[in-house]
């Protein structure tokens, strides 16, 4: 079988573009496809604003750093939009995912239809444990980590998504860099740079968020409390 899967390459004007920027599209995929669910043919910049809870003018520029797609006077049509979001962030492009490590967080992401919803297909699950081997996940298999090379040499993996314990990162970092798995979705918490430079690694930090979280509510906690007319009691 043929390792390279070639993909139709979309001209949409990536470029240079902030990653803040890229960051907040994954944020109109979802607030998109929800106005499609509740049949909204069209919004206006400030419609979508109020909803995401962004300025106009926001939306306005960062849409624009892709050609802009809407109308003066019409707004956005957001079947449209929706499609060029999709296209920009490769929802259509069929990208392949594998799972290492079958514990909890694993097995979760697995039976989550967050992977299909945005076109990506899990092939498998891969552990060391014995009393998983050969189990299926929701519809996935879980396979040997023995068999890592040999699977990845017949099937197409664009990104292995990494729920293992930390200290086995540096040793399957190798393995996948020697591969040539051109994504990583890490959740080891681990940054070690052990995948060098060879790979897009996007690192998830449950914990950070959850430390956010706590930080805003203590921020609140020790906010002077108003009166009934907004002043410090």
């Amino acid at each position: 079988m043929e390792k390279q899967k070639k993909r139709k390459m979309h001209e949409v004007g990536v470029g240079e573009v902030s990653p803040a920027v890229i960051k907040r599209l994954p944020r109109y995929f979802r607030y998109l496809r929800e106005l499609i669910r509740n049949g909204k043919m069209r919004i206006s910049s400030g419609e979508l604003a109020a909803l995401m809870h962004v300025t106009a003018s926001q939306i306005r520029q960062d849409l624009n750093c892709f050609g802009g797609f809407g109308q003066q006077g019409y707004g956005y049509n957001v079947n449209y939009l929706y499609a060029k979001i999709c296209e920009i962030l490769g929802v259509g492009e069929g990208y392949n995912a594998i799972v290492i490590g079958a514990g909890h967080l694993g097995k979760a992401l697995v039976r989550s239809p967050m992977f299909e919803k945005r076109g990506v297909n899990i092939l498998g699950l891969f552990d060391v444990d014995p009393a998983l081997i050969g189990k299926v996940v929701g519809d996935v298999k879980v396979y040997d980590m023995s068999e890592l090379e040999n699977f990845c040499a017949h099937h197409v993996v664009d990104i292995a998504v990494l729920t293992l314990p930390k200290n086995h990162v540096c040793d399957v970092a190798e393995r996948l860099c020697a591969i040539g798995v051109p994504g990583v979705w890490n959740f080891t918490g681990s940054e070690s740079g052990a995948f060098g430079s060879g790979a897009v690694i996007e690192n998830v930090h449950i914990g950070d968020s959850l430390m956010t979280l706590c930080y805003e509510l203590r921020c609140r906690e020790l906010a002077p409390e108003e009166d009934n007319d907004g002043h410090e009691a």
